[in-house]
């Protein structure tokens, strides 16, 4: 009787687990149609970033760029929809995304402002004639919020400003093959020859917070499944104010490309 009554109550604590995440999924099925019938849709989407943080225009200091690649930068982003009539032309969506926003270029520079870091650990701050390599590697939590217009059942096209936090921020690399003149163009002259490089590191002084605009368009492949394409263009300098080492603004301009899914 003893074994018997035990495996009953196997049997029933199997029943029961098995059956609470059915419940579970109804009721969260139940909630999303009801969230549907009142006008919200919710969704997820998941792409690469692929651009760059420049000046605009380019300055007299870059002189030409010899070098550039994209690196892999992932962004995933949750998002909630709210449509203003029953035939859903307009409306408004909240999105939350973490984003990743890389490059690495290569660039002649004249007369460049530059801080760098000697073989023995002091620093050097003037004027840099040469080649400059740049890693920019920055991770941001960024929100959205886009004004949507659905010009057809598979087209729709969004625009709206967005605010993005730095979570971790690396703007880094190495100046070679050219010269550093210590304070201004008439001081002192540092030359790096052959295998001679100095390295800079401009981390430390990003600004936290980034806003600017965001215009996309998405297409609805399958029921759920969509295809999209965001512009996101930063409007405020990747620089904290005060820091004035880099003497010209520099905006972060990437397209994000990726797939979408609507519950």
């Amino acid at each position: 009787m003893k074994r018997q009554y035990t495996i009953s109550i196997l049997i029933l604590l199997t029943i029961c687990i098995g059956t609470r995440p059915a419940y579970a999924q109804e009721e969260r099925n139940q909630g999303i149609i009801q969230s549907y019938l009142h006008g919200w849709e919710y969704g997820i989407k998941a792409g690469f970033n692929i651009g760059g943080t420049s000046p605009l225009p380019l300055p007299n200091e870059i002189r030409s760029i010899e070098g550039y690649n994209p690196g892999i930068a992932i962004s995933i982003e949750g998002r909630a929809t709210k449509w203003f009539d029953e035939t859903k032309k307009w409306g408004v969506t909240l999105g939350v995304s973490l984003e990743n926003k890389h490059m690495t270029t290569e660039a002649i520079t004249k007369n460049y402002g530059m801080k760098i870091i000697n073989t023995n650990g002091g620093e050097l701050e003037g004027l840099w004639t040469g080649r400059v390599k740049t890693k920019v590697k920055n991770s941001y939590l960024t929100v959205p919020v886009l004004a949507n217009y659905n010009i057809s059942k598979r087209w729709t096209l969004s625009a709206g400003p967005y605010v993005s936090y730095l979570l971790d921020g690396d703007f880094s690399g190495h100046v070679y093959e050219g010269h550093l003149r210590t304070p201004d163009q008439t001081g002192s002259r540092v030359d790096f020859t052959g295998e001679s490089v100095a390295t800079y590191d401009f981390s430390n002084n990003l600004r936290n917070f980034q806003w600017g605009m965001q215009l996309g368009g998405e297409w609805k492949a399958f029921k759920h499944l969509t295809v999209y394409a965001d512009l996101k263009w930063g409007l405020n300098d990747i620089f904290q104010k005060d820091f004035d080492t880099v003497t010209f603004a520099m905006y972060p301009i990437y397209l994000n490309v990726g797939f979408g899914y609507a519950f």
